[in-house]
């Protein structure tokens, strides 16, 4: 099955640049953490470089994605990969030339993910135009899986680079990642765009951007998909970057390094799931975006409930098996329920919505901690994604409409 797709030319440049930059990304991002703690040696500021590279997409996230609507999405890419190119090159420089201060951190750390707001939605929307439906899942399903181990080796090589190399190298290999990725995207197939809002300008992009929004009004399926995945993602995300390590740390004495172990056995069983999910499921809709949603929701409960160190492993096990699969699933019903040239604001939006969860749930959750327990937020969070599954489900019932 995963033959057929390797053998497509045209996914091998997709995929292998998109793995190459994703490499790079996260060298980079971890280099301006490093780089504003050792500058200013404050957690408020290095936590302003982290919200600096999370605020373009609720500012831009959903122009990014009618721009790619708008314009030839393979030359969009790669002038995006050139641009962000320049910007690594001058914090390089600065670096090099020891100008580099904590503002060029905030702004160059600001710009990039700019960047990454029109990249993405871009790039998420042409793999159905190089890759058939009926092999869609199979590619989804790879490019997750590519995506997932790009994640493990990127902490490897900075673990790597920490030892034996001076920082600068994690933008340098950022930079050469962009290189590369330009010039496999490059080789695409030329992409003209289908797009019928006349010329380019700033009222064609807000008028694109209210045409999908009133379209997908239309398509209760998509909406409720979209805002099941909105609360979803929001019970699950403070969860994950923060409830558990605190569990560790209230229950080990090394929780860090628990915490790292724990991420390694989800990495690894996310990527094993991401792999088997074209070989063992034939068909994705709702139902396995359900399934995929009860069995995440049931691993956090299972962590909340035992809280002990045995079942915080098993829970990240159950999360490592749902999350694949209600992600890859609604990935597919994105690209197979929206026509094409809506592509780029179906994902740029669905992107956006995911960065509101994450900002909502680590604001809200870090108020809620001086009143309510580790356990019992963890707890909550549980039970609220099989609350919203639950509730999904009634509608789908009484809905007079079927759904995707």
């Amino acid at each position: 099955m995963y033959k057929e797709v390797i053998r497509n030319k045209k996914a091998v440049y997709y995929f292998s640049g998109g793995a190459i930059s994703q490499i790079g990304d996260i060298l980079s991002g971890l280099a301006f953490l490093f780089l504003a703690y050792r500058l200013t040696g404050s957690s408020i500021h290095t936590t302003m470089v982290a919200i600096a590279e999370t605020t373009p997409y609720l500012l831009f996230g959903l122009f990014g994605g009618a721009l790619a609507d708008h314009v030839n999405r393979r030359n969009l890419m790669v002038i995006i990969d050139l641009l962000r190119l320049i910007i690594l090159t001058i914090i390089i420089i600065l670096y090099i030339q020891d100008w580099l201060t904590y503002p060029h951190l905030l702004v160059g750390s600001f710009l990039l993910q700019c960047c990454g707001c029109f990249f993405n939605p871009a790039h998420r929307a042409v793999l159905p135009e190089i890759i058939p439906e009926e092999k869609l899942s199979t590619a989804n399903s790879a490019w997750d899986t590519i995506q997932r181990t790009a994640s493990l080796i990127g902490p490897i090589i900075a673990v790597w680079l920490l030892a034996s190399a001076d920082i600068i190298y994690f933008f340098v290999i950022d930079a050469a990642s962009y290189t590369i990725s330009a010039l496999c995207l490059s080789r695409l197939p030329i992409m003209p765009t289908s797009s019928k809002e006349g010329r380019l300008s700033i009222v064609s992009l807000y008028r694109s951007v209210f045409d999908f929004f009133k379209w997908i009004r239309k398509k209760p399926a998509l909406v409720h998909l979209f805002i099941t995945t909105f609360f979803v993602v929001f019970f699950n995300t403070w969860v994950w970057r923060v409830g558990i390590l605190l569990a560790f740390e209230e229950n080990t004495h090394n929780g860090e390094s628990w915490y790292n172990a724990l991420q390694i056995v989800f990495g690894i069983g996310a990527t094993i799931i991401s792999i088997l999910i074209p070989l063992l499921i034939k068909r994705l809709d709702m139902k396995k975006y359900i399934l995929g949603c009860v069995i995440w929701g049931s691993g956090i409960s299972i962590i909340g409930s035992a809280y002990m160190v045995p079942f915080f492993f098993v829970g990240a096990i159950l999360i490592g098996i749902g999350l694949p699969i209600s992600s890859l699933t609604r990935v597919y019903l994105i690209q197979t329920h929206v026509p094409k040239v809506m592509l780029g604001r179906a994902f740029s939006s669905n992107a956006v919505l995911l960065y509101a969860a994450n900002t909502l749930s680590l604001a809200l959750y870090a108020g809620l901690l001086p009143f309510l327990s580790i356990r019992s937020l963890i707890l909550v969070s549980g039970a609220g994604i099989l609350v919203i599954v639950c509730f999904y489900m009634l509608v789908m019932v009484f809905r007079k409409k079927p759904g995707v």
